[in-house]
């Protein structure tokens, strides 16, 4: 069992109709589901690859009354009472306060910026890191942020990240968040002004064929395509959609994969 601080290890999907998520997604990148319990509500785990635990990567969760449907990130830390405290000195705003959940224990923030993300020490440890993302696994996650510099600074400063930047035309620098054993993590970069959305971490999926999955996306109901594929060189061809349920998630093919 071991862990990998400043690693996204695990994504939740909530929104008010976990049923419609859950039947776009599956017919997307063919993800298995497994209800479990939860309270007064079943959770959907999420299994790519089968429907042992150890292939779980995520969940479909019913959303509390007023949130706005979204994906949420869980980053694994060291300890989830220290490191929240550590966020909200840092500028952060306590969403929910430390607690034990399932097999491990976890916060909620969202960030000086307004985007939500998740504390996370699990029981079990994290999932390894491995060569190649499989198919249907999570490939990167990138913060769009309204003030990229705020942003910038408070995970620096909350969750001790390095940051290689590297200027990505004349009006863009994209910043690369690295854990303290040198891993890159995620992508922050400044949100373009012309979308209304807040703040947000944006997961991308990986899958087999970029132009195919947008197709198949689009029979599934999607509500847009925000961004079209597009080759990034030396990473991949990706896409961003809005599922059904209004929900922001990127999908891209791996330059190596």
């Amino acid at each position: 069992m071991s862990y990998l601080p400043g690693k996204f290890v695990w994504f939740e999907h909530v929104s008010s109709d976990p049923a419609k998520a859950r039947a776009f997604y599956t017919g997307l990148v063919g993800w298995a589901v497994q209800d479990m319990a939860m309270g007064d509500q079943t959770y959907g785990m999420i299994m790519n690859g089968g429907t042992a635990r150890e292939n779980g990567i995520g969940g479909f969760r019913t959303a509390t009354a007023g949130m706005p449907n979204h994906w949420i990130s869980y980053l694994s830390v060291p300890d989830v009472d220290k490191a929240h405290a550590g966020a909200v000195a840092a500028g952060a705003k306590s969403m929910m306060a430390p607690m034990a959940m399932g097999p491990g224990r976890a916060s909620g923030i969202t960030d000086p910026t307004g985007a939500m993300l998740a504390l996370w020490k699990g029981g079990e440890g994290d999932p390894a890191d491995t060569e190649k993302t499989p198919f249907g696994g999570w490939f990167w996650n990138e913060l769009h942020s309204t003030d990229a510099k705020a942003a910038l600074a408070f995970y620096k400063q909350a969750f001790g990240y390095s940051v290689d930047s590297q200027a990505m035309g004349p009006d863009m620098t994209y910043h690369v968040l690295k854990s303290a054993d040198g891993k890159m993590r995620g992508g922050l970069m400044q949100a373009n002004p012309a979308m209304t959305m807040p703040s947000n971490w944006l997961p991308y999926i990986h899958v087999k064929d970029c132009d195919a999955a947008v197709a198949t996306a689009n029979k599934l109901g999607a509500m847009a395509v925000v961004m079209p594929p597009t080759d990034i060189p030396g990473v991949g061809r990706s896409s961003v959609l809005i599922d059904p349920t209004g929900c922001a998630i990127g999908i891209i093919k791996g330059a190596n994969s």
